[in-house]
């Protein structure tokens, strides 16, 4: 049982923890470029704004199993391969990145404009209110918003498992469902509670420190 759990429990972290550092990174370029481009924002573009509205809705829209399928070529192209735990970083990384976009979009929208206002007027630039004002009141938001996306990784990540992805999901396909193994069944999915409880509480701890 530790011997099929182990290998398991380390590739879903792996995917979680790799594919939604990735998806942050692109998200939060993402929901800058939104937060600058939006009606009556600091560099007001409505065309870009509506691009990329438009582009996030829709990879949003796609349900993960089969955007993990449609992206089985570009997956190839990127690491040579279309199944196995690295490729499933891939298709993880591109759910979750419009996700996280959203969430810190509206983070960075919850910023008191009387504050925003007050940093202008002492003729701090468009970047300075980005990064030194919006993004200081912002943090405990974002940081709640990076343990949703972590925790709902966890739960792409076991569905990878269903298409050859690896980690618990993969292991609960194969032995829980194919070979009837309940007992394995069970023990999977009491791990994937302990790694989202795990998460979860990091998260919250993170949130009270930078809350304060």
């Amino acid at each position: 049982m530790i011997n099929i759990l182990l290998p398991a429990i380390w590739e879903t972290i792996y995917m979680s923890v790799v594919s939604t550092s990735i998806a942050v990174i692109i998200g939060f370029f993402t929901a800058i470029v939104l937060i600058l481009t939006q009606k009556d924002g600091l560099m007001e573009n409505i065309q870009l704004y509506r691009v990329l509205d438009v582009v996030i809705n829709t990879l949003r829209s796609f349900p993960f199993i089969i955007l993990m399928i449609v992206l089985f070529p570009v997956t190839k192209m990127i690491v040579g391969k279309s199944i196995g735990t690295t490729a499933a970083i891939v298709p993880l990384t591109i759910g979750a990145a419009p996700f996280i976009a959203r969430l810190i979009e509206s983070a960075l929208k919850e910023v008191d404009q009387g504050v925003i206002e007050a940093a202008k007027s002492f003729g701090a630039g468009n970047f300075q209110i980005i990064f030194r004002i919006m993004l200081v009141e912002a943090l405990p938001g974002i940081i709640s918003a990076i343990t949703l996306t972590l925790i709902t990784v966890v739960g792409f990540s076991a569905m990878a498992g269903a298409v050859g992805g690896g980690g618990l999901g993969d292991v609960a396909i194969k032995y829980g469902y194919y070979r009837f193994q309940t007992d394995i069944m069970m023990y999977t999915v009491l791990v994937l509670i302990i790694i989202v409880q795990i998460f979860q509480s990091l998260g919250d701890y993170l949130y009270k420190i930078t809350k304060k």
